[in-house]
């Protein structure tokens, strides 16, 4: 059992709320390229399912909580032995129930639409005998820690006058499996609707469309049929979904819209890249008179490397394109495309009224190509980005330049080149091997192939494999140059690390190539562009203040759940603002936030700026608390007290950001 979990999400997910709402209402008077004109539609696939057990009284309470106004509940109907009408999302009980448990060993096996399948199937069981089985996380790679509950599975009814959502969507997916079992699946939905209001009914099946369209209200209740995949078959018409999808007209004698899945729309290559869109699809159905709604929507798998891990990013492909809309989204994260539709769709350069957090990138737009190259730095800066970073390292000829790392292995493929006898181990620096800048003339650091980082390939999810190895590093002269050119930066941060080491071992002084650089540039005249050195190192902040009047950050390494007073008066005779982990803020136990610190409030409270990291698009980077979405995790970071982000990909969309300033 995991009660108080929810009281802590709903913590955090309040601070989402109130950024969500305050842009509420700034898109509601432009044109919509829907059927309608209005806004498309969010449905929510068995309430909030991308993390509560879905179908669950506790999804379905998230997703009215954390949605726009008019957000439909999605209920894929499931017939007991009985005739009760429940929400469920599959014949079989035991993926998204305990009832295994409950009922040991009374699987059975059916022909479902031709195919032998075995489990514990719904018609099995009257609704009395399921009122000791209780709703389970059904995806096994989200968290099971509310799967102790004792979430009761829900009626049609349940659902309608519990939670009186402002719209009501049931799914019939196995018309004819029911019907093989004597239970009528038309008789359950005509009865229903007449007690509650239902206002769409899909399915997969043209006959059971067919066979209810005359006594259902087109103006309560509106049909949907649901596209399969196109290879398919559609079990009553013996056509393939893909063939009934050239022939809209047939389908607008017995339904109003359409459900299909999104890569009909927006088709994937085998590589995750998106193939050019399909237009024709949304453009001819509305034509035809027929609502689309896009389905398969989920923040917590690999998405189309074209979104950058970028979950509102996907969905403003579907509705925001200049192209077409969408008329509706059927999602199981019902935040994410609320956000998309009610916040950032056709808002283009008018973000007015809106909260800003400063971004900082995290080795340029790292997310999408090599760290610190001339195109992770450029991407960067068209993605939006405030502040431009640079971690200086320096040549063995003394030319200092950017690279995310002071060990070559790590960024670029000099262990598989001519110079991997280099490879040496300097204690003082890491533990193992590595190659080390200073080993390397800049000339042959210019020959090498820089690499993109993939920090998640634990959990075998990666980075842009088309450009992971594109781009050159730049010099700090070329860097800060290509800095002064752009006209939306508002400043830039060197980083200096190893500078004791380098000048004692190694006779390169980094800190004053870092000076001389920018005395070269100008920017120790020009006012236009902040500069920002930070480091892990005081010795080194102090040497910048005694020759410099740039900002100097301070870079916690470690997690801190506090600051005392003495310690940050300590601070601030050395630095004018700090960098901590997100952790400092809101620490977490098996990723979930486990509460708030009060180190932001504290280092404020003393005129110290708190900038946060390391921000990445990646959904196995955020706590739970946050839904899967760099949105949320952006907006409980931002909102209040926080105005600075560090991000690693730096985008209008915060994709992998370094660190927020607090």
């Amino acid at each position: 059992m995991f009660n108080s979990r929810a009281l802590v999400v709903l913590a955090l997910l309040l601070h989402s709320v109130v950024a969500l709402v305050s842009a509420k209402g700034s898109n509601s008077t432009s044109k919509w390229q829907t059927l309608s004109g209005d806004a498309p539609l969010v449905i929510a696939r068995g309430g909030f399912s991308g993390l509560f057990p879905g179908f669950s009284s506790a999804a379905f309470n998230l997703a009215l909580l954390a949605s726009v106004p008019d957000v439909v509940l999605w209920c894929d109907v499931q017939l007991t032995k009985d005739g009760a009408g429940i929400c469920f999302p599959d014949l079989l009980l035991n993926n998204n129930s305990d009832i295994q448990d409950v009922f040991a060993k009374k699987d059975r096996t059916y022909l479902v639409n031709g195919v032998s399948t075995s489990g514990w199937f719904t018609v099995d069981y009257t609704f009395s005998d399921l009122a000791n089985v209780f709703v389970t996380q059904g995806v096994y790679s989200r968290t099971n820690k509310f799967d102790g509950n004792m979430y009761p599975i829900l009626t049609v009814e349940d659902v309608a006058t519990q939670f009186k959502p402002p719209g009501l969507w049931l799914n019939v997916q196995h018309d004819i499996f029911f019907t093989q079992h004597n239970l009528s699946m038309r008789n359950y939905v005509l009865s229903v609707s007449r007690k509650v209001v239902v206002n769409y009914i899909s399915s997969p099946e043209v006959a059971f469309l067919n066979g209810i369209k005359a006594r259902v209200s087109p103006s309560t209740t509106k049909l949907v049929f649901r596209f399969l995949g196109q290879a398919d078959t559609e079990p009553s018409t013996k056509q393939t979904y893909g063939s009934l999808l050239k022939n809209l007209t047939y389908i607008k004698t017995f339904a109003s819209g359409i459900l299909i899945p999104k890569t009909y729309i927006w088709p994937v290559t085998k590589d995750l890249y998106l193939e050019p869109h399909t237009p024709t699809i949304v453009l001819d159905a509305h034509k035809a008179g027929l609502t689309v709604f896009a389905s398969d929507f989920v923040n917590d798998v690999p998405l189309a490397y074209n979104y950058s891990y970028d979950p509102v990013s996907e969905y403003l492909y579907f509705v925001d394109n200049g192209d077409f809309s969408v008329d509706g989204v059927l999602s199981d994260f019902p935040i994410t495309p609320s956000a998309a539709i009610d916040c950032f769709a056709h808002l283009g350069n008018n973000t007015s009224g809106q909260v800003k957090p400063l971004v900082i990138s995290k080795y340029g737009a790292s997310g999408d190509f090599p760290s610190c190259t001339d195109l992770a730095y450029s991407n960067a800066i068209a993605d939006g980005v405030d502040v431009l970073d640079c971690p200086v390292q320096i040549s063995k000829d003394g030319i200092p330049f950017c690279s995310s790392s002071i060990n070559l292995i790590d960024s670029t493929t000099v262990a598989q080149s001519s110079f991997s006898y280099l490879t040496t181990v300097i204690p003082e620096i890491k533990a193992g091997s590595g190659i080390y800048t200073f080993s390397l003339t800049w000339e042959e650091i210019k020959s090498l192939t820089p690499i993109i980082s993939n920090p998640w390939s634990r959990y075998t999810l990666f980075r842009s494999p088309r450009t992971k190895t594109a781009g050159k590093y730049l010099t700090l002269s070329d860097f800060l140059t290509l800095a002064q050119k752009s006209s939306s930066l508002s400043g830039v941060l060197i980083g200096v690390e190893y500078a004791t080491y380098l000048a004692e071992e190694q006779r390169l002084s980094v800190t004053d190539a870092v000076i001389d650089a920018l005395r070269k540039a100008g920017f120790d005249n020009q006012t236009a562009l902040d500069v920002k050195i930070q480091s892990t190192n005081s010795s080194v902040l102090m040497k910048f203040k005694e020759k410099t009047k740039y900002d100097l950050v301070y870079n916690i390494e470690e997690n801190i759940g506090d600051a005392l007073s003495s310690t940050i008066e300590d601070i601030k005779k050395f630095a004018d603002s700090v960098v901590i982990k997100k952790a400092s803020i809101f620490p977490e136990t098996q990723a979930f936030v486990t509460g708030v610190t009060n180190v932001v409030p504290e280092l404020q409270a003393a005129k110290l700026p708190v900038y946060v990291e390391l921000f990445s698009n990646e959904f196995v980077s955020q706590a739970w608390d946050f839904f899967s979405d760099p949105t949320v995790e952006i907006n409980s970071f931002s909102w209040g007290p926080i105005l600075m982000v560090l991000s690693q990909t730096s985008q209008k969309r915060l994709r992998d950001t370094k660190g927020t300033g607090v």
